[in-house]
């Protein structure tokens, strides 16, 4: 287990919103860097190199997609580079168009998701994903937003409609944001899980730590797709504002 933490998190995690819970942002605040950067750079690349599988995806028609993303990371996050960026870390990192979801994986603490329209349904055709919250990428990818969300109890149809209806509404440079809270025994941040091994629903009961993703959403001017980022805070249970009993 490796135990990487964040001091705070700028939102309550523990402020109960009704699903979906969006929100209105702002491509200034669209991306988050905290004081974990460093530590949760360094754990990324260990995963992109060792289970690289496991954590990236991509459909090869979602490769414009992928390269439109990380030209939209570079122009908001680090306007000055071109072929080479400088981290907040110090850490100096190659700009590869050819590999677009490996550059955006060593840029920014946040996991990507590309959702693109197909039919009725938004289906997810590429991701990097180091650090998953109790959900399998293999499991997911080249799948559409219902079955996406299929263990999620709370995730019925009615709602299902509703989170359609708001993916088909998403505009470019009006992101949407929205979090959640989850309680984990361990501060592992790559948290992989099958569909058929459900967690505990004692768990919660001995958690040490909160675990809470900043999930945005925006839409990609060019290829349209829709872009489901996830900055992920992990906090010790005493440092939890507001805190209450996880049960």
């Amino acid at each position: 287990m490796t135990t990487i933490l964040q001091t705070s998190i700028p939102y309550d995690p523990l402020d109960n919103r009704p699903l979906p819970g969006v929100q209105p942002a702002t491509m200034e605040n669209w991306l988050h860097c905290d004081d974990a950067f460093a530590a949760q750079m360094q754990r990324r690349e260990e995963l992109l190199a060792g289970c690289r599988a496991d954590v990236l995806s991509m459909d090869p028609d979602a490769i414009p997609a992928a390269q439109e993303l990380l030209e939209l990371v570079l122009t908001h996050v680090y306007p000055e580079c071109t072929d080479h960026v400088i981290r907040p870390d110090g850490q100096g990192v190659p700009v590869d168009r050819s590999q677009p979801l490996d550059t955006l994986c060593r840029l920014v603490q946040e996991d990507f998701c590309l959702l693109q329209k197909q039919g009725d349904e938004h289906v997810l055709t590429g991701a990097i994903l180091c650090f998953p919250a109790s959900w399998s990428l293999s499991e997911k990818f080249m799948r559409p937003l219902i079955d996406i969300h299929e263990p999620v109890d709370s995730y019925d149809a009615n709602i299902a409609r509703r989170v359609q209806r708001l993916f088909d509404g998403i505009q470019p440079g009006r992101p949407l944001w929205r979090f959640n809270a989850l309680w984990y025994a361990d501060a592992e941040l790559h948290q992989p899980r099958s569909a058929n091994d459900r967690r505990d629903p004692q768990e919660p009961r001995y958690a040490r730590f909160l675990r809470s993703e900043r999930q945005t959403l925006l839409r990609l001017p060019e290829t349209q797709a829709v872009v489901f980022s996830i900055h992920t805070y992990v906090l010790a249970a005493e440092q939890v504002p507001k805190m209450e009993n996880p049960a």
